[in-house]
């Protein structure tokens, strides 16, 4: 069990010193370039985490989280083991959250919750003594955020704060972390969303608090015009409780199309976090400007060195 003064958890980007972002960064274009002639299970060099454990614990459908979390893990040498919420006492109001963490603590070595309840999450923190990870929780996705910058660099070759950053869609989770990722990074961020779909009064407090280059529009054209980098995610999440048709009609200007795209920079890519819907068309998701399943795959470096982070492993 790594140290008090060195174990560190990974919740939210605004949390987390811009230093110690670039330095996870940093560490994963090492990792990623050392792993040319690897396979997908081959241990990195010095097996950095052998011996350590991740818990999971997913009480929200996940495909590329879960994935890349058990690449990553394995990767550095450890192991993980994957928990089924209606499996635990904790979802059926037997167990305790302090109770249900100590016993955590005491069996792993680090906890990563996808959850769909931010309070859980802070009190898991409180509890735990061991390194805790958002997964994506209903306010914020930061090991999404974090890796997508990751890619963006990776591809344009430079870094962020001098592109162009444009999200397209509903203000969501995935938007939160993005939003404070352009705070840490001083990176121009343009948001396209129609009226009524702005983000909560808190995040536009700490936005207007924090930067001056975050910019809201209810016109796609103007939110896209010039971009680098565009991104997007599902209208629809899986638990909206919506009316899907009204709110599809909402957002019917803002489908990522050819004509929408001609505003952007020629040279443009497209991002999302998957899984996709009708927000993208089928042409745009599969043109050479969309660069998804770079940015999927990415997720496993990135998370190699959030990991690292977390036990105060970083080179």
């Amino acid at each position: 069990m790594p140290t008090l003064d060195k174990m560190k958890n990974f919740i939210n980007l605004k949390d987390i010193p811009v230093k110690d972002l670039r330095k996870i960064i940093t560490d994963a274009k090492k990792r990623k370039n050392a792993r040319k002639k690897f396979n997908k299970l081959d241990i990195d060099k010095g097996a950095p985490l052998k011996g350590k454990l991740l818990i999971q614990m997913f009480e929200k459908s996940s495909l590329r989280t879960r994935l890349s979390f058990y690449l990553a893990i394995k990767q550095l040498g450890g192991s993980t083991l994957t928990l089924r919420p209606d499996e635990l006492h904790l979802s059926k109001g037997s167990e305790s959250i302090e109770d249900t963490a100590k016993i955590l603590s005491n069996f792993g070595n680090a906890f990563m919750l996808r959850t769909d309840s931010d309070k859980k999450l802070e009190e898991f923190s409180k509890y735990l003594s061991i390194p805790i990870i958002n997964g994506l929780s209903p306010s914020s996705h930061p090991t999404q955020i974090l890796s997508d910058v990751f890619t963006i660099e990776e591809i344009k070759k430079k870094p962020i704060s001098n592109l162009n950053i444009t999200w397209i869609g509903d203000c969501n989770n995935v938007l939160n972390s993005l939003i404070e990722a352009s705070i840490k990074f001083k990176f121009e961020l343009k948001i396209g969303c129609p009226k009524g779909y702005f983000p909560n009064r808190k995040m536009l407090s700490y936005m207007k608090e924090n930067s001056n280059k975050i910019k809201i529009y209810n016109d796609p054209k103007k939110a896209i015009k010039n971009a680098d980098v565009i991104f997007s995610d599902k209208v629809i999440s899986l638990n909206d409780k919506v009316n899907k048709k009204k709110k599809l009609g909402h957002f019917k200007k803002f489908i990522i199309n050819e004509k929408l795209m001609s505003f952007a920079k020629k040279n443009c890519i497209f991002l999302h976090c998957l899984p996709r819907g009708a927000e993208v068309t089928e042409n745009i998701f599969k043109s050479k400007k969309s660069k998804v399943w770079i940015q999927a795959m990415n997720r496993i470096h990135v998370q190699k060195s959030i990991l690292l982070y977390c036990f105060g492993k970083l080179r």
